[in-house]
């Protein structure tokens, strides 16, 4: 809004001329979704413990998972709500709104926000509830999917086709199967950062780091000169995606600082599907999805953990791990969850890094 709004204005003020660069917009961008979340955040923890909405850590499941996290039994959930709407407000503010990659993007995150929204709310309604079924999430996430990938498919400015990470000017063209790749891309992605979300901090951290890389991929996506320079797909206006990446990012930043061991509230699956389906798109729209597998590393583990898991029991009734997702696998390893957490973080930095190093390395 302040692009449209302000910009026009530089032939009365020069000073006017900042609100068209992309950096500084995305820098306002993180700082104005720190700071909502930041300063709202405590009356939402207090609004949502008045309401009775809390964490219902489920004793039947696992017996020692239990007893390392029955101590979060009663925490305020639902706060992914307050992120949604930092990153909303914040790219309205400072995104070029018309922006159809923007526009898209927030598609994802409001339709995906629905859906956990749902979730969380069934669980809440009744406490014996494991919430929607599991078939109807992922009915909702395929609709998704496959709307996105016809309306890219449709698009002109949609080759349909995938950029192999390391190798400049060679794409695998996918045709018609497309629209089933960016389905699989959303509906992955999406599930991918719900199933990471089980400690204190490890999926919203992870979140930043990935956001932060995929706020550089999307400027540098979205620059000629430098796309050039890298090798990469020049595709015009996608920088803006810089600014809803970096949205993200600071909403996270701000939601940490109250989701941090130990948590004072987590955000549910209204946070964690549309924040990991809008990575997923974002990733889709700048031709990276195969580096998305790189710096949401944390996030393939985690799920594929889960699908060995269920598949070497259903054929083999035998477990790889101790528990799934992984994570979990950690603690009953005898890891301290702080531990887990922090050392996750680690390897998402690195992997965040190695993301953005092999942009160069083609």
């Amino acid at each position: 809004m302040l692009y449209h709004l302000l910009y026009p204005l530089r032939e009365i003020f020069f000073g006017f001329n900042i609100f068209r660069y992309i950096t500084f917009r995305a820098a306002m961008a993180a700082l104005t979704s720190f700071f909502i979340v930041l300063i709202c955040a405590p009356w939402v923890v207090r609004k949502l413990k008045k309401l009775g909405i809390g964490e219902n850590v489920r004793k039947e499941e696992s017996k020692h998972l239990y007893s390392l996290h029955k101590g979060k039994e009663g925490t305020p959930t639902m706060g992914g709500i307050l992120i949604l709407i930092a990153v909303l407000f914040s790219s309205f503010l400072w995104a070029d709104i018309c922006n159809r990659y923007v526009l898209i993007s927030i598609f994802v995150l409001l339709w995906l926000g629905i859906t956990g929204f749902t979730d969380d709310y069934l669980k809440q309604l009744n406490g014996k509830s494991k919430g929607m079924l599991a078939r109807t999430k992922l009915i909702s996430q395929i609709v998704l999917g496959l709307g996105v990938g016809i309306f890219l498919f449709l698009s002109p400015q949609n080759p349909a086709q995938i950029s192999l990470p390391l190798l400049k000017n060679i794409c695998l063209k996918l045709g018609i199967f497309y629209i089933l790749w960016v389905t699989l891309v959303i509906c992955a992605s999406s599930n991918a950062v719900n199933l990471t979300d089980g400690l204190d901090g490890l999926a919203i951290g992870i979140i930043i780091m990935v956001a932060l890389a995929f706020s550089v991929l999307s400027y540098v996506s979205g620059h000629i000169k430098f796309s050039q320079y890298l090798f990469i797909p020049y595709i015009a206006q996608s920088g803006e995606l810089a600014v809803f990446c970096a949205s993200i990012a600071g909403a996270g930043l701000g939601f940490l600082w109250f989701n941090c061991f130990p948590a004072s509230i987590f955000m549910g699956d209204v946070g964690a599907l549309p924040l990991g389906g809008a990575l997923g798109v974002v990733s889709l729209l700048i031709r990276k999805e195969l580096f998305l597998v790189v710096a949401g590393g944390i996030f393939v583990v985690e799920a594929l953990s889960v699908i060995l898991q269920v598949a070497s029991f259903r054929l083999r009734k035998k477990r790889i791990f101790k528990i799934a997702p992984f994570h979990h696998h950690l603690q009953f390893l005898g890891w301290a969850e702080s531990k887990v957490i922090v050392r996750l973080w680690i390897v998402a930095v690195l992997l965040a890094i190695l993301t953005i190093v092999m942009l160069k390395i083609r």
